[in-house]
């Protein structure tokens, strides 16, 4: 009886010491800080191909309730370009939501570089030709980022093709090296 007490006490004890051994030689987790503080990116939204009269623009009428949208990202701007992503959004073109945080373009990104998504806030977004949007968050390769992204379509009604809108992204990352007291 004596005897499997001890053992008990003796089991124990080293279970401790060995948790307290590891804890204190272990290395703490490391977070990989971005090489960079910044990344600029230049993308292509490519617009569908629709049979017949080419689609310029996707407008949607001033009563419509929402503009949803799913469209290919590539690298450059012919749509038979390499896709490296998709670019999703949902826009509530009404005046009196121009303003609205639903307002959302998403931007994911699947390639050996680059892995996950970035949120764009369409909450100033115009009609022309050229608007600069809020870069707002990111996954993955992207993680909290922040920044601008400019998207921009040229006018190519000479040809009446079908025009990819270019996307530049200036984003910065968070600063890791800081630590937060706690």
């Amino acid at each position: 009886m004596l005897s499997n007490k001890l053992i008990f006490c003796v089991s124990v004890t080293l279970a401790v010491l060995v948790v307290i051994l590891l804890a204190t030689i272990s290395p703490l987790p490391q977070r990989k800080p971005s090489p960079k503080p910044w990344l600029a990116l230049s993308l292509y939204i490519q617009q569908p191909q629709t049979g017949g009269t080419a689609n310029t623009r996707t407008v949607a009428p001033q009563d419509a309730g929402a503009l949803i949208f799913h469209r290919v990202l590539t690298e450059e701007p012919k749509n038979t370009s390499k896709v490296i992503g998709k670019a999703q959004g949902f826009i509530i073109p009404v005046e009196q939501f121009a303003h609205s945080g639903f307002n959302i373009i998403y931007l994911t990104f699947d390639t050996p570089e680059y892995s996950g998504s970035v949120s764009i806030q369409a909450k100033n977004s115009g009609n022309g030709r050229r608007d600069e949007l809020s870069v707002v968050g990111g996954t993955g390769s992207f993680a909290f980022v922040r920044g601008i992204a400019v998207l921009t379509q040229k006018d190519d009604r000479d040809t009446n093709l079908v025009v990819p809108y270019h996307i530049r992204l200036q984003l910065t990352y968070p600063n890791w090296s800081k630590t937060i007291p706690g």
